[in-house]
């Protein structure tokens, strides 16, 4: 793989997306691409969605289980091949999650940008690893709660009701988050971590991992999860549509 030196280079300039493959189809490929354009205008970038598409097309094409993630600078259009790392196990056990020490800044355009400007989540990331978390959460600059730095967050109140932080919190709005929202699945709301503390169940969303069980996230441990198995499997459901209208 070459790369030329570019804005995304130098400053991070640059877009990206991550797309799960299943059966050979990337799912929710339109979705993932208006996001990427989108992103791309937001930095100056022009995209060339048709391109984008037969890459990613060409890509998935034979593969059984994996990913395909499309990136794009001013100089470059990288196109790879990824596995996903998320198995049954992992489902079964529930992730673990840790509050990161940073805040999500929501006053930032990049903030809502699947930008290479990634630093902050690498780095929190890492050191949720190094907590023996799998994923780390963000609150934002007023102790709201944003997302993961490579997720979106659910809360499941004891009135059953779906929740998530809303947009303004500073947040990525993740493909996965966006179908459960305009499904009916789930509402946003301001949310804080006391939220966390009263809710009976919680989840975490992104393309590979689709529905995530949370076990705990700080202090909180979570024992239920009828509810998040729910939406697993409306989700699940989503997911087997796409692939045969892809198909």
């Amino acid at each position: 793989m070459e790369i030329t030196a570019d804005g995304g280079y130098y400053f991070g300039l640059g877009v990206f997306e991550t797309i799960a493959v299943e059966d050979g189809r990337p799912l929710f490929l339109r979705e993932h691409l208006a996001r990427m354009e989108r992103g791309a205008a937001g930095l100056g970038l022009s995209m060339d969605a048709g391109r984008e598409w037969e890459a990613a097309r060409q890509m998935a094409a034979g593969m059984d289980r994996g990913a395909v993630k499309l990136i794009l600078s001013e100089k470059n259009h990288l196109t790879e091949k990824r596995e996903n790392p998320y198995g049954s196990a992992q489902y079964r056990q529930g992730m673990t999650a840790v509050y990161a020490g940073a805040r999500r800044n929501s006053t930032s355009p990049l903030t809502y940008i699947k930008s290479l400007n990634y630093g902050d989540c690498i780095l929190e990331k890492r050191t949720a690893g190094e907590k023996g978390a799998g994923e780390a959460v963000f609150l934002n600059e007023r102790g709201e709660l944003s997302e993961g730095t490579v997720s979106n967050l659910f809360l499941v109140r004891r009135d059953g009701s779906v929740v998530t932080p809303a947009l303004s919190c500073g947040l990525l709005p993740g493909i996965v988050r966006e179908k459960l929202l305009e499904h009916g699945f789930a509402s946003e709301e301001v949310l804080f971590p006391e939220d966390v503390t009263e809710a009976e169940e919680a989840f975490l969303t992104n393309s590979l991992i689709g529905v995530m069980p949370l076990h705990r996230l700080g202090e909180r441990v979570f024992e239920q999860r009828e509810i998040t198995e729910r939406i697993m499997e409306r989700y699940r459901r989503m997911a087997e549509e796409e692939k045969k209208r892809f198909g």
